[in-house]
């Protein structure tokens, strides 16, 4: 069995930004040279996520204003652990959207259904963080 590890490096100019990584976990896996087995590709910070879903502005817009509502940025007091952070809600938004993805792949492809894409979810920006992948197989 193989395995390949590598760091993909983000810094949004954003606060929260929503970027669409499904072409370079391709390229990855394609450096890999792996054919059969799985990928793992995960948010390395508390404030990030990776997920899968559609890549359309309206659903973004929808995800953005879903978020904000279950857990809004301000006021920054109403949140416990604000005190020298002002980012609570980046950690509960990042819970609702999960830390990663596993995919299955197969003959050297992600195998991905109609309409999905991969994406890093950054919910606290404007500084440098990673996103790991680690493909194992044949």
């Amino acid at each position: 069995m193989k395995s390949y590890r590598m760091e993909l490096w983000f810094e949004t100019r954003q606060r929260r930004e929503l970027i669409n990584i499904t072409a370079r976990v391709e390229d990855c896996l394609r450096e890999s040279g792996i054919r059969d087995g799985l990928l793992l590709c995960n948010a390395m910070h508390i404030t990030a996520s990776v997920f899968i879903n559609d890549d359309e502005s309206g659903l973004h817009q929808d995800l953005e204003v879903w978020l904000e509502g279950l857990a809004p940025e301000k006021p920054h007091s109403r949140y416990r652990h604000n005190g020298d952070e002002d980012n609570a809600d980046a950690h509960l938004k990042r819970t609702i959207m999960g830390r990663e993805v596993v995919m299955a792949v197969t003959d050297g492809k992600l195998d991905l259904g109609p309409w999905e894409q991969m994406f890093y979810g950054e919910f606290d920006g404007k500084r440098r963080k990673r996103v790991l992948i680690k493909i194992i197989g044949e």
